[in-house]
């Protein structure tokens, strides 16, 4: 969000947070019921990667609404959101079903009827938005956007003079999610996160958050973590909540334990390119108001098919 705060006030929200060294490990239910309606959410990873899947599954059967939620690249997880009623608007810089299916009907369906509920940024500016959150300063100071429609759409933006060089910059506000969901490889129960491969905004997206919650395929001891401090890439003291959801990305995929369920989201897409109205309820009404549990979900989306997935990772190969 656009926080009416000033960075010191940011500041001294930062400082009345909890960073004891404490087990932060919750159910899915205790974590979305952190979050209430109207908040605005960060979503982490991008496009079909690390989506905190499980996070938003649970938030769509917990009925939350009217979210605004922030993600770098959006996919089918955006026609979850909007279809749901989750959120009432999502902020990103690119919104597809994948690159594969197209632009997303879903998306287009309810720009039609609301267009407050789709707002574009370029991907670096929304980087810096986050950046700038991170680092508790109002705005950051960029060249992307500049003279492009993407500017002229955004009025939160503003141009500038650099006072150095006398070169045109364009000034776009600090972001300061409320909430960040954020799902990782593995972490341990106070939080210290390890992500295997590209790591995306979530840094970011987690230090400028006033909230973060972790889902992570694993718990791992804290001396696993101390043993290779170097590979903590979201640390303890900007956590509040850790959630052991093995396959916590499915349908989308994990980097380097499973890749997206393709059979799934290509029979999602075309139901959904065919008829977005009929097909995103039903759809809804089956992967995520009916299953029991998390582990019910998975088997509708197919043990099979999620051991394929498992399968298709590639993995590196060492000398002998």
């Amino acid at each position: 969000m656009m926080s009416n705060e000033s960075p010191a006030q940011l500041r001294a929200t930062q400082k009345r947070r909890d960073r004891s060294l404490r087990d932060r490990t919750m159910s899915l239910e205790a974590a979305a019921a952190l979050i209430a309606d109207g908040e605005h959410v960060g979503v982490g990873g991008s496009m079909m990667s690390r989506t905190p899947m499980a996070m938003i599954w649970q938030l769509v059967r917990s009925r939350r609404k009217d979210l605004v939620c922030y993600r770098p690249i959006a996919t089918s997880e955006g026609d979850i959101l909007l279809a749901s009623g989750l959120a009432r608007r999502v902020v990103t810089s690119w919104f597809s079903q994948g690159i594969m299916w197209g632009v997303s009907r879903v998306m287009r369906q309810h720009v039609a009827n609301d267009p407050s509920s789709f707002e574009e940024w370029s991907h670096l500016a929304l980087g810096m938005r986050l950046k700038a959150g991170a680092m508790g300063v109002p705005f950051m100071p960029v060249r992307t956007m500049l003279g492009s429609d993407v500017q002229a759409e955004r009025p939160e933006v503003h141009e500038m003079n650099c006072p150095f060089t006398g070169d045109k910059v364009l000034l776009v506000p600090a972001l300061n999610p409320q909430t960040a969901i954020i799902h990782v490889q593995r972490c341990d129960k106070y939080g210290n996160a390890q992500i295997d491969g590209m790591t995306f905004m979530d840094l970011d997206m987690a230090m400028a958050a006033d909230r973060v919650i972790l889902t992570t395929e694993k718990i791992i001891p804290n001396d696993d973590i101390r043993d290779a401090p170097d590979r903590t890439v979201i640390p303890f003291l900007c956590v509040d909540a850790v959630v052991e959801v093995p396959y916590g990305s499915i349908p989308h995929e994990c980097y380097g334990l499973y890749e997206p369920i393709m059979s799934h989201l290509d029979a999602y897409a075309r139901a959904a390119n065919l008829d977005p109205a009929k097909a995103l309820p039903d759809y809804l009404d089956r992967y995520f108001y009916s299953p029991y549990d998390w582990d019910d979900y998975l088997s509708l989306i197919g043990k099979d098919a999620i051991a394929d997935a498992e399968q298709a990772v590639e993995r590196p190969t060492r000398n002998a």
